[in-house]
């Protein structure tokens, strides 16, 4: 079942820029990368039996980082690079079903929630979030390393996942493009 071209979406009236202004430039960009799309017959499951949790921070791009290509790997991508109980979710059924046998936590150098605090991270919010956000946790990392140790703890311990399953944390370089080994 495909999508047909030029479907209602959903409006949300969320954000500043003009909702018809931004649908026509995804429209557009969407054309290009169909007249040069080949990647129709891939299959779910990840080539390199790797997925990768990382941050949403448009500097990381970890298909890029490792040379991977579309198919290859799993990318779950959150704030932070966080492994939360969705990440988890993630992690169980990618063990299960789409071939995943090795976990790479990947947290980055200047992270926006790196060296902070909740409060830090709540005093950054605009007041009227601040004064109606009692119980978002926005797992800010005050000491970055301890974090991603955290982290690959989470996944290596969650009993729905494999005991086969290996996780490993790693640090990229925002500046270099280099990644190092913490874990």
């Amino acid at each position: 079942m495909g999508i047909e071209p030029n479907t209602a979406e959903i409006s949300s009236n969320v954000g500043s820029r003009n909702e018809n202004d931004l649908f026509k430039q995804l429209r557009a960009r969407n054309k290009g990368y169909v007249e040069n799309f080949s990647s129709g017959e891939l299959t779910a499951p990840a080539r390199q039996e790797i997925a990768i949790v990382t941050c949403m921070d448009s500097r990381v791009n970890p298909l890029d980082i490792f040379q991977f290509q579309l198919g290859d790997i799993k990318v779950i991508r959150n704030a932070g690079g966080r492994v939360t109980d969705d990440v988890l979710r993630s992690l169980i059924l990618a063990t299960h079903f789409l071939a995943v046998k090795d976990v790479l936590v990947m947290h980055h150098t200047d992270c926006a929630l790196a060296f902070k605090s909740e409060d830090d991270v709540l005093k950054g919010l605009p007041v009227q979030i601040q004064e109606s956000t009692t119980k978002q946790q926005f797992l800010a990392m005050p000491y970055p390393d301890l974090a991603l140790r955290a982290d690959v703890k989470a996944v290596a311990s969650c009993k729905l996942i494999p005991e086969t399953v290996s996780a490993y944390g790693i640090l990229y370089d925002v500046r270099t493009g280099l990644f190092a080994r913490v874990i």
